[in-house]
């Protein structure tokens, strides 16, 4: 048995996230009253507003602060991963579960990262559109075509025939209809407050750069997938310019995942809130033929039941 901590990224957030878990595990409390924030990061997880939680400035450090908690839990437990990886703001969950930074520093960086791109994103006028039941290259093209209506883009490769594009709205639209016609099930617009993951994020890379510039990482302890690469992070390669990337790049997760299955993992925990990386899992493997078990991890109902079997996590 090989185990891979999935994080999931921004727009899973709901109000009510983590209260139970909270009341229920020392470790997970221990991480939310640890932190500083210049906000009520308990308060605004446990009640919302959901208006408020959904803005990317308090999203970010939000997941932050329940990937952390429910990480330690796990592994205080004694459910160590065997690999890590995250879609977008999850990539960092990621990295703090591979050791390369502290619970502190990791909800300091997403909540800065947070800040930054909902800078970025003031002034545009853009969406983001789910597209289902088509090949990427066919997505791929429907941007291309439609690049006369304004800039468009792929920027999320979530599993197969499951991709994301973003970009101005009318080349958006123009880009849903040629994929319609060329036998898309449906698209879908996703409640997003910028366009991630695309050339307009450029300020908000810069100014992350200067950020991570400051931080010290430490070496990860386990492997890492990347999403600019869809491939493990190498030593050889330069960290904080791949989180600088990320942050404009299109995001590889078919690929990751891929890459995780294709190496015998077999077993993925997905850390929330939310389910979304679940189903991500299973269409890849359904893809590849894989045979594989997935738990999502959102309520305290559903740690307590990974902890009950925990020694056929540990022990295969």
């Amino acid at each position: 048995m090989k185990i891979a901590f999935l994080y999931a990224g921004q727009g899973s957030q709901r109000a009510g996230m983590g209260k139970d878990i909270y009341e229920e595990f020392a470790q997970y409390r221990e991480v939310v009253d640890s932190l500083a924030l210049s906000f009520d990061v308990k308060k605004l997880m446990h009640e919302g507003p959901l208006e408020t939680l959904s803005l990317t400035e308090f999203t970010q450090p939000c997941m932050a602060v329940f990937a952390a908690g429910v990480t330690n839990v796990l592994k205080e437990n004694g459910i160590h991963p065997d690999a890590a990886c995250g879609l977008s703001l999850g990539e960092y969950g990621a990295l703090y579960a591979s050791g390369v930074m502290d619970a502190v520093t990791y909800v300091e960086i997403t909540a800065f990262r947070g800040n930054v791109m909902a800078q970025a994103a003031k002034g545009h006028e853009c969406s983001m559109s789910a597209v289902l039941g088509v090949e990427a290259d066919i997505v791929a093209r429907a941007c291309a075509v439609c690049g006369g209506h304004g800039f468009v883009t792929l920027a999320n490769y979530n599993c197969p025939q499951q991709y994301v594009i973003c970009g101005d709205e009318a080349a958006v639209s123009a880009a849903e209809n040629y994929l319609k016609e060329a036998g898309a099930r449906r698209c879908v617009r996703l409640n997003v407050s910028g366009p991630f993951h695309t050339k307009y994020m450029e300020p908000a890379a810069q100014a992350l750069k200067q950020k991570l510039d400051e931080l010290i990482f430490a070496a990860p302890q386990i492997p890492v997938v990347m999403n600019v690469s869809g491939d493990y992070y190498r030593k050889e390669e330069d960290l904080k310019e791949l989180l600088e990337r990320q942050v404009k790049s299109s995001v590889h997760f078919e690929e990751s995942l891929k890459k995780l299955l294709e190496d015998g993992v077999d077993t993925f925990i997905e850390i929330g809130p939310g389910c979304a990386l679940s189903g991500f899992v299973k269409k890849t493997a359904k893809a590849l033929d894989k045979k594989i078990q997935v738990v999502s991890v959102d309520t305290a109902k559903d740690l307590r039941t990974i902890l009950e079997n925990r020694e056929a996590l540990i022990h295969g």
